[in-house]
């Protein structure tokens, strides 16, 4: 797959970058759980989950930090840097819920020879809003 690389020049501050959407469906439990090797029960056992006083089966933290990998690194490009990630999970992301990703440039700057941007970035779904408030920090190549 080609893509076009994105460069510090491009960005301004207020940019918001693509966004990406998945639904947390059968197929997504069974990639979280086996990918992650995260196999407490309330990941993918309805019942368990609901004994424990949860309403569904959610994703787990490092699904969803794969999630915001996934989204900053198509971002950036080959030659970009993902190197800051912090996340709050506040809410949960469930079963049958989709989770759209979302990013905003908050600042950029030149530190030490490198051209860093600062992001806000959040996932959302249609039940809860915003459940995963996150900052992130990325270099990007420079045209000059």
């Amino acid at each position: 797959m080609v893509r076009n690389q994105i460069h510090w020049e491009d960005v301004k501050v207020g940019d918001e970058i693509p966004s990406l959407s998945y639904d947390i469906d059968w197929r997504r439990i069974v990639a979280q759980v086996s990918g992650s090797q995260d196999f407490y029960p309330v990941h993918y056992d309805r019942d368990f989950a609901k004994s424990g006083g949860h309403a569904e089966i959610f994703i787990n933290t490092g699904f969803t930090q794969s999630l915001f990998s996934r989204l900053l690194t198509d971002w950036v490009g080959d030659e970009g840097w993902l190197c800051k990630l912090r996340m709050e999970m506040r809410r949960m992301n469930r079963f049958g819920d989709t989770v759209v990703l979302k990013g905003k440039v908050t600042d950029k700057y030149l530190k030490d020879g490198k051209h860093y941007v600062e992001l806000d970035v959040w996932a959302e779904n249609a039940r809860e809003g915003i459940t995963t408030p996150s900052k992130a920090t990325v270099t990007l190549p420079s045209r000059g």
